[in-house]
């Protein structure tokens, strides 16, 4: 075992948190740590690392294993990104100053041979232990994580986001035996995420991840640790695996103990007439007294099963009002926005509809939540046309919910300034979104942003919108809230206009998939899934100058544009190429059907690049 957690317990305000928990962590493990919010996830790994400590239990770690932690908001850091993340080659970094000091030593007669032997020992160490491979390695990470633009800038010129990712790429530089990361997908873009499932598949030492993504965990975890209710219990296989056995498991344990129940009533029942004819008999029979009071020790000694844990406590969220908008929500038509000399958005035209579900779709800066900032009338584009439709009731959830609400007041008192209600039907009300008892006193300040988001989403539950904006909504929910928003989103009547980088909700909400690439907005059909491969082309295009005017792409098409639709025309044409060639392999009428249907998708795609290629 690289890490082992003994009988272990641990409390917060006098509360106990789990008492005997055990967990192993092997070497090369890869573990997801999955679990409820507050459930103490994030506590155990500080037990892991030392940074807790613990009522009772043992802490074993393998001699000489090295531990990197990232938490969820890393530690305020002095010099720039570079040099913070150089310093993650402590070692290395050492050699080279006993290299350059012995460099110098060389250009004295009287300390040159020696001067070069110790120079010879030092070189031979700094190149096996990689030295000469540190910038590459450091300009590999940063390009992964997409912070390589920030390695100048001072840590305090980062934004949190910036800042944990930061973080991680320090960690992930270190190469420790055991890698703990907290929630590390949250401020990173799909193509980040994707990065680092390939690092941490090809990652040679132990990872455990706490994370609510669940794609992220089925593309990374090998074993799912599950803490309910204080307890572990290890499951073999991805995220999706686990989902399975444990239902499984739960089932089967449910049936054995309605076994047992049945069982138990019976003996009771047994006891009962056991006795009364005990007392009927005349005399009374003392041998049917012994066989009740037998059966009763009986019982009193019978290992009783505890209830499955069905159905856990879990927000009670049904979104839609009964006004509908118009049939036109919003459109917008060659909409540009820039800020000084820098184009975010360039030529959008996004035409949405009552009831379309449209994922957004971007990297990191791409202009996503500038879009929705301009829909929602925050702001006002450059040039271009942007009109709203009629009778429109729209709820925004932004990244970080409730910011612009005074942090004293009380999660009752702005519950009721936004829906006119008693105290006691708030209070009816806010229990369904697991707010109970004096949960419902706290003040905003005290709220985590998954209550954050819980909270918001009760506000639009009882103003009935018919228009749903969100950023980033399943950031700061836990599995179990997010699967109840799947839900409630499902059942909505409404229109959806949705940012996320959460892959499982992409491809369970949207039926369509908006990508923003280089300040243009590219629109499909299918989920994230079905359509990421359709703008492979147009992420080969490099971004544009900032110093580039705008111009009207019928009379002077742009070099960058044209390249991009070049590429995508040539993997267009090689896929329907490869596509009928398979065709004449094929036998059934079905998979004739669906490799036709296949083509003529990418005949259709083609059509309409070629059409823009030309004009």
């Amino acid at each position: 075992m690289l890490v082992t957690l003994k009988d272990i317990k641990k409390m917060y305000g006098g509360d106990v948190l789990f008492e005997g928990l055990h967990l192993d962590i092997l070497p090369q493990d890869k573990l997801g740590l999955v679990g409820r919010n507050g459930s103490g996830k994030s506590t155990i790994v500080k037990l892991i690392t030392g940074l807790e400590s613990m009522e009772e239990g043992q802490r074993f770690v393998k001699k000489d294993t090295t531990i990197g932690y990232l938490a969820q908001l890393p530690a305020e850091e002095d010099g720039t990104v570079s040099q913070y993340l150089f310093n993650s080659f402590a070692i290395l970094r050492s050699l080279q100053e006993e290299m350059a000091a012995l460099e110098e030593q060389m250009q004295d007669p009287n300390t040159m041979e020696r001067a070069i032997k110790l120079y010879g020992e030092k070189q031979e160490a700094f190149h096996r232990l990689g030295g000469y491979e540190m910038e590459s390695n450091v300009e590999k990470v940063a390009r992964g994580l997409n912070i390589h633009k920030h390695l100048d800038q001072t840590f305090d010129q980062l934004s949190g986001g910036e800042r944990t990712k930061a973080g991680l790429a320090r960690i992930l530089l270190e190469e420790p035996d055991l890698l703990l990361l907290d929630e590390p997908t949250n401020h990173l873009d799909i193509d980040a995420i994707e990065w680092l499932e390939d690092y941490i598949n090809q990652y040679a030492g132990a990872v455990c991840i706490i994370s609510h993504d669940r794609h992220f965990l089925d593309q990374t975890a090998s074993r799912i640790a599950d803490l309910e209710q204080g307890e572990i219990e290890i499951y073999n296989g991805n995220y999706s695996s686990y989902v399975k056995q444990k239902e499984e498991k739960l089932l089967a344990e449910f049936k054995e103990y309605k076994e047992q129940q049945k069982k138990i009533k019976k003996m009771k029942e047994a006891i009962k007439r056991l006795r009364q004819w005990a007392n009927e008999a005349n005399p009374p029979s003392e041998k049917l007294f012994r066989k009740a009071k037998s059966m009763e020790k009986a019982l009193e000694k019978m290992e009783k099963m505890e209830k499955p844990l069905l159905d856990v406590k879990q927000m009670g969220l049904s979104l839609g009002g009964e006004k509908r908008s118009g049939n036109d929500v919003f459109l917008a038509e060659n909409v540009e926005k820039r800020y000084e000399d820098k184009v975010i958005l360039r030529d959008v035209t996004l035409h949405v509809q009552y009831q379309n579900r449209i994922a957004i779709v971007g990297k990191n800066g791409a202009g996503k939540s500038t879009l929705l900032q301009l829909l929602l009338q925050q702001d006002e584009p450059t040039r271009g046309s942007l009109k709203r439709g009629t009778q429109l009731k729209v709820g925004y959830l932004p990244q970080e919910a409730l910011q612009e609400v005074d942090p004293g007041l009380r999660v009752i008192d702005y519950f009721r300034e936004q829906v006119i209600v008693t105290e006691g039907q708030a209070r009816r009300i806010l229990a369904a979104f697991m707010f109970y008892g004096y949960a419902v006193f706290r003040k905003i300040h005290q709220l985590s942003g998954g209550e954050r988001m819980r909270l918001k989403l009760a506000v639009f539950m009882y103003q009935e919108v018919n228009v749903l904006i969100l950023d980033e909504p399943t950031n700061h929910l836990d599995i179990e809230s997010q699967e109840v928003l799947e839900d409630a989103l499902k059942q909505f009547n409404g229109t959806i206009l949705c940012v996320s980088h959460d892959r499982y909700f992409l491809n369970t909400c949207f039926a369509e998939t908006a990508y923003i690439v280089n300040g243009e907005l590219h629109r499909f059909p299918g989920s994230y899934e079905e359509t990421k491969h359709k703008v492979e082309g147009f992420y080969a295009v490099e971004d544009p100058p900032k110093d580039r005017k705008p111009t009207d792409k019928k009379v002077q098409p742009e070099k960058q544009q044209e390249a991009g639709w070049e590429a995508r025309i040539e993997q267009l044409e090689a896929e329907r190429e490869k596509r009928q060639k398979e065709m004449e392999s094929l036998e059934t009428v079905e998979e004739l059907m669906e490799a036709q249907r296949e083509i003529d998708e990418l005949e259709h795609e083609l059509e309409s690049l070629y059409e823009q290629w030309l004009t």
